[in-house]
């Protein structure tokens, strides 16, 4: 029990610090305005521009798919996933708005395994005023009890993934196949700070349409590579390698995550990061496009994104009390939603949703992420 109660004591301290260290970072962040969309198109090999220069502030992209592949548009801060859209398909295209803080960052160009291009992000005029703006410590307990939630979630994914692929070692397939979900349902509740670790994100849940060769693609691995296995394959034969490296990557992320300094205005940003992706994915069915169980990962997104504006909630209350109504009425409704396709306590599969049933439920996502997108500017975190 003393080392339980020192054990929360220090996480509250580490949490102090993130929250201190974060909120510098916070002033040298710019607001300047965005004056319109820039086009990125990708093709097979590259981005054009495959070099660009913005000012710091809001900057609107439009994505622009001219290759022969479904492909994702990300923004890295080296490891950390800044901004990103999914499911781009050929001819197609996407906008999206996002606030940078001066730097260098790195651009994806269509496949995972191409040259990445670059973002060079200006300081703007805004800067002064960006600066002057004043810590907020009422974030500190949020912060600190969001630590802890995530340490709790992180030893829960480990354990999870572990009896997994003990199983796929095993060659037990049946077994696996019920231990798959469970385990990967774990790591989606950790989802909205994982993709701030692109490098194990990638290793642990990319999916194959993201890679050259696809399920033959020696660098898909991770869950979504064991689900092709064990569900379209039926076989666990020579998944082994991949279950050990995927319980190493979800053990090096436990490790990250013990160390994870979460800023406090990105903790509603993941969120509704997050729930957009989740509404892309309710669109395409390609969540578990081998296992079909879509709609449990989907709920635990929901759940790990609800943690988060809980945390917030009293602040939001006092900030904007409408807002926090409004938040509690868009995840009852998501929740209510989900829960229509879960007779018998079960989800159903999602290839037995049809297309209006898939884009209601991708239309409720968004709608929640829009209303989440409204905490930052609520609680002066803009």
């Amino acid at each position: 029990m003393r080392l339980a109660i020192a054990g929360a004591a220090l996480l509250v301290i580490v949490a102090g610090a993130a929250f201190y260290f974060a909120s510098e970072g916070a002033k040298r962040a710019q607001t300047g305005t965005a004056e319109g969309a820039l086009t990125v198109t990708i093709t097979d090999a590259t981005c054009d521009p495959n070099e660009i220069t913005v000012a710091a502030g809001p900057s609107t992209f439009t994505i622009v798919n001219n290759s022969s592949r479904t492909v994702e548009w990300e923004i890295l801060d080296g490891v950390y996933v800044v901004e990103e859209r999914e499911n781009i398909t050929p001819g197609l295209s996407r906008t999206m708005t996002t606030k940078l803080a001066p730097g260098d960052y790195d651009i994806t160009c269509g496949l995972l395994s191409n040259p990445r291009g670059k973002l060079h992000v200006t300081p703007s005029a805004a800067s002064a005023a960006e600066a002057a703006k004043p810590s907020m410590t009422a974030f500190i307990g949020p912060l600190a009890e969001y630590k802890v939630f995530l340490v709790m979630e992180a030893g829960a994914l480990v354990t999870a993934t572990q009896q997994f692929t003990d199983a796929v070692k095993a060659g037990d397939v049946e077994l696996a196949k019920t231990l798959y979900g469970p385990a990967h349902t774990a790591y989606k509740h950790l989802e909205p700070v994982a993709d701030r670790f692109a490098d194990l994100d990638t290793a642990i849940n990319a999916r194959a349409t993201y890679f050259e060769k696809q399920e033959e693609d020696p660098a898909f691995g991770g869950f979504h590579r064991l689900e092709y296995g064990l569900f379209a394959r039926n076989s666990a034969e020579g998944l082994a390698p991949v279950a050990d490296k995927l319980l190493a990557d979800v053990t090096a992320l436990q490790q990250r995550v013990r160390g994870l300094q979460v800023p406090p205005e990105k903790m509603a940003d993941s969120a509704a990061r997050l729930l957009t992706k989740v509404a892309d994915s309710a669109a395409t069915g390609d969540e578990d496009r081998y296992s079909h169980g879509d709609l449990a990962d989907f709920q635990a997104s929901l759940e790990g994104s609800r943690k988060i504006v809980t945390l917030l909630r009293p602040l939001t209350e006092k900030a904007n009390p409408d807002l926090a109504k409004s938040l509690d009425a868009a995840f009852e409704a998501t929740s209510a939603k989900l829960a229509g396709f879960k007779p018998q306590d079960q989800y159903l599969s999602y290839d037995r949703l049809g297309e209006a049933d898939r884009k209601a439920l991708a239309d409720q996502f968004a709608s929640l992420s829009t209303e989440i997108t409204k905490l930052n500017a609520a609680l002066g975190l803009e």
